[in-house]
């Protein structure tokens, strides 16, 4: 089944590059949409061992035998990166805009092998899990916040019946398996899962690292690489802090989150909607989620998140989010609450006050369904929060 994505339309827009890159997480629908807008090309998976050693061994016969009229289709090229090369040959030699689609779920590697063969050849867009607005149009948006945190963002989570908690402990079994040994040489499995599941018990904290190295017994050095392989395969990101330091004092470590709250509520042990309700991570999870999903509406318009958080060490002032619209700030409070209450602008008029801004970009997202518009700023629920990187564009 194809569910819509966003990005349709960003992707549109891309055709005349050569080569269009699809990166992103395992499952994230990477594969679905290729094929479905690309439904002419030629459909190559590197999954497959045969195919990966012809193209490891033959890079240059490889392409020659799997010509193809329209265009090709390989998936998951991180496994054969040295063929990048040559289709820079193929694409110098021939004009065929969108002929190659390449897709991939580790990030590092394939940035690196894309910056060194294809610069100036190559469209590049991420494609993550559902974002709220995706599953809005596609009319499988859960009732409540607190249902979708739990249930996640994967196409499977609403294409499979496969209860929830069985398929993401699948996926961190699949990923640990698979895609960590490919990374890095983890001598123990079971100490990089713990590591994993350190990391989501920091959700929407300030990132202290050695800590995290200590409570999992392995040095810094390896805690930072670990991170990175999280990062690199689009389970985890860093939050930055907004540097502009309005003659402050200001804290610079950033924050950390998971791109997708279904998972991290299973690294969690959070399996049902009422022991989220009532765990300590309901507030960190929800300001997660809407998080991840402002970065998604990025990304589905081709562009790079300009999302920050905001804390000053001095007051203890700190400003769940900030976007960078270049020309102005918007800073962003975002409460687990389903209920309106006027203290959730309290941080914000703060930072209006020290920023020398006013109330007039000031934004809540709350837990609650109803929007309002107040003196201090827009307290709008998370439903409408799946639009806000549009709201916000169309007002420049």
């Amino acid at each position: 089944m194809f569910l819509n994505r966003d990005m349709e339309k960003t992707l549109s827009n891309y055709i005349d590059f050569p080569v269009i890159a699809i990166l992103g997480p395992r499952q994230s629908g990477k594969t679905t949409l290729a094929k479905q807008w690309f439904d002419k090309h030629l459909f190559i998976s590197f999954e497959d061992p045969a195919l990966r050693e012809f193209a490891t061994s033959d890079p240059r016969g490889f392409l020659n035998e799997y010509k193809s009229e329209h265009g090709i289709i390989l998936d998951e090229f991180q496994y054969v990166p040295q063929i990048l090369s040559y289709i820079q040959l193929e694409v110098d030699a021939k004009s065929r805009p969108s002929y190659f689609v390449i897709t991939g779920s580790q990030n590092f590697l394939m940035n690196q092998a894309i910056t060194q063969s294809l610069a100036g050849r190559v469209g590049i867009l991420t494609l993550l899990p559902f974002s709220i607005h995706e599953l809005y149009r596609n009319d499988i948006l859960p009732e409540r916040a607190f249902d979708l945190i739990l249930k996640g963002s994967y196409p499977r989570a609403y294409t499979s019946t496969i209860p929830i908690s069985d398929l993401y402990a699948s996926y961190i079994q699949t990923y640990v398996e698979r895609d960590v040994r490919q990374l890095i040489n983890v001598g123990d499995l079971q100490t990089f899962q713990r590591f994993v599941m350190l990391c989501a018990g920091r959700i929407g904290q300030l990132l202290n690292l050695s800590d995290i190295a200590v409570s999992c017994g392995i040095s810094s050095p390896t805690a930072t690489k670990w991170l990175s392989v999280l990062e690199a395969s689009y389970i985890l990101f860093r939050l930055p802090t907004y540097f502009n330091n309005f003659n402050k004092r200001l804290v610079k470590t950033p924050k950390l989150y998971f791109y997708d709250t279904g998972l991290a509520c299973k690294l969690l042990s959070i399996n049902s909607a009422e022991a989220l309700l009532a765990s300590p991570f309901r507030g960190p999870l929800f300001e997660n989620l809407i998080i991840a999903d402002l970065n998604k509406q990025f990304y589905n318009k081709g562009q790079t998140p300009t999302t920050y958080f905001w804390r000053d060490n001095n007051d203890r002032v700190e400003v769940d989010c900030i976007i960078d619209r270049g020309n102005k700030l918007v800073p962003i409070e975002i409460k687990a609450s389903e209920t309106i209450a006027s203290s959730f602008f309290s941080a914000m008029l703060k930072w209006n006050q020290i920023s020398g801004t006013t109330f007039d970009n000031n934004y809540v997202v709350y837990a609650g369904e109803t929007d309002q518009k107040r003196t201090h700023g827009r307290i709008i629920s998370w439903s409408t929060a799946g639009n806000l990187i549009d709201t916000l564009q169309s007002e420049l």
